[in-house]
């Protein structure tokens, strides 16, 4: 990994919050994500198991933690498997973890090889009454591929039977939306190197550059400051890709006179940064543009203020739709009219505006949560209205990274430019200088 390792009390942290939900008697199994093959003898690049990491911070394949709150057996509270480092291992790939070092990361000091595992785990297992497994619990994602974690729990249940079976993922979310300190540190570490990013497309883009040139100078910037990469495919939308939502082909010439819709985020410590833009390719926005941008801008600031403790997500996006509702009628997109007779379950506003206002933010850039639990102090979300005119080639959305406290909301991106005279004028002494 290329950034610096995190303080370890974070996942001693995380490990107490998970144990002291865990059930009397219970030991808990998390495996590392497998290495996803690719084409021909390639992997993609490994990205660990985002459950193992914040309990861990063992960023490396082939590892097994163990969580044993109740073990009569003495010191094997929490134990972690390691892979070990071969002579051939060392030459095709370099070191791995020495036990040493993953005792370091992790502040877990039984650390054994991966083929020690067998016999410890057995045991440890055969002390226990109920196992835990970790399964993806995101609502919106399924795959036909099984996990790794998927596929040690059909051979665990094959091998013990008898054993009650529980989900680790109602206590992780749990975990998930509210952050710690450390997490905060590191999310906000993310917005840093964004950051940075972004002020170097303010100097960099012009008409004429390519999405794809744009894309490569984000990179470049993420990874001198020691970012992981990208969080997500990042987004770099001229013209009418700006009104793909999901748009990431990233191929098309910047024109003069258009906008550049940028969604991109840094991923430090595997924690991620989730940030849109919307800049004029030649440096100024034309009255139309401006009017859609300060719409949005204005819809983003209103919803940013009701992010505090208390609020119902389902309650927030309804009034984010009204407030949008306003602003599409002063732009004349939708008429009252539109309004009187629209459908309740797909309102007129959602022409224009089409997806959620807010998801929570962390180790995950789709962070586990649990909808229906009202907004606390420590969650961390997005803000992210949008307008996109498809018979205009115009599409505005922007996006702030908040953090909920039992007082004022906070931005973490407060330092990134978004009001429009800002934009212009950074542009223009860029594309002066």
């Amino acid at each position: 990994m290329k950034y610096k390792p995190l303080n370890p009390e974070l996942y001693r942290l995380n490990r107490r919050r998970f144990t002291s939900q865990m059930k009397p008697d219970s030991i808990a199994i998390f495996h590392s994500n497998a290495l996803m093959p690719r084409n021909g003898d390639q992997f993609f690049p490994f990205r660990q198991n985002s459950a193992l990491l914040s309990l861990s911070g063992l960023d490396q394949e082939e590892t097994v933690l163990v969580l044993f709150p109740d073990s009569v057996k003495e010191n094997f509270h929490e134990v972690a498997f390691i892979k070990k480092t071969t002579e051939r291992i060392a030459t095709y790939e370099g070191q791995k973890y020495t036990k040493e070092e993953a005792r370091k990361v992790s502040g877990i000091q039984k650390v054994f090889w991966l083929d020690e595992m067998d016999k410890v785990l057995n045991e440890l297992i055969l002390l226990s009454k109920r196992i835990y497994v970790n399964l993806n619990e995101n609502e919106y994602f399924h795959s036909e591929i099984d996990t790794n974690n998927l596929r040690h729990t059909k051979k665990l249940q094959q091998r013990y039977p008898a054993h009650k079976y529980h989900r680790s993922g109602p206590i992780l979310k749990k975990m998930a939306m509210i952050k710690s300190e450390y997490e905060i540190a590191t999310i906000d570490k993310a917005c840093e190197i964004t950051e940075k990013a972004f002020r170097g497309v303010l100097e960099f883009v012009k008409p004429g550059v390519m999405e794809y040139e744009i894309e490569a100078e984000i990179i470049r910037e993420f990874i001198r400051n020691r970012a992981n990469g990208h969080a997500y495919s990042p987004i770099i939308a001229s013209g009418k890709n700006t009104c793909i939502l999901h748009y990431t082909e990233n191929n098309q010439m910047c024109q003069d006179g258009d906008v550049l819709l940028m969604d991109f985020g840094a991923e430090y410590a595997n924690y991620a940064a989730d940030m849109s833009r919307v800049i004029p390719i030649n440096g100024q926005f034309n009255p139309r543009q401006k009017s859609i941008y300060n719409a949005v801008l204005k819809v983003m600031q209103e919803a940013t203020q009701m992010l505090v403790p208390g609020t119902i997500i389902d309650e927030y996006h309804k009034e984010v739709g009204k407030m949008m509702e306003k602003e599409l009628l002063q732009l004349k997109l939708i008429t009252k009219t539109d309004i009187k007779n629209q459908n309740p379950d797909k309102p007129a506003y959602k022409k224009y505006f089409m997806h959620g206002t807010s998801h929570h933010l962390g180790i995950d850039v789709h962070d586990l949560s649990n909808q229906y639990v009202p907004i606390q102090a420590g969650m961390v979300f997005t803000v992210e209205p949008g307008i996109y005119i498809p018979e205009e080639n115009i599409g505005i959305r922007l996006e702030n990274n908040i953090l909920v406290t039992d007082h004022e909301p906070i931005n973490l991106m407060a330092s990134i430019p978004v009001e429009v005279e800002h934009i212009e004028e950074l542009m223009n002494t860029s594309i002066l200088t």
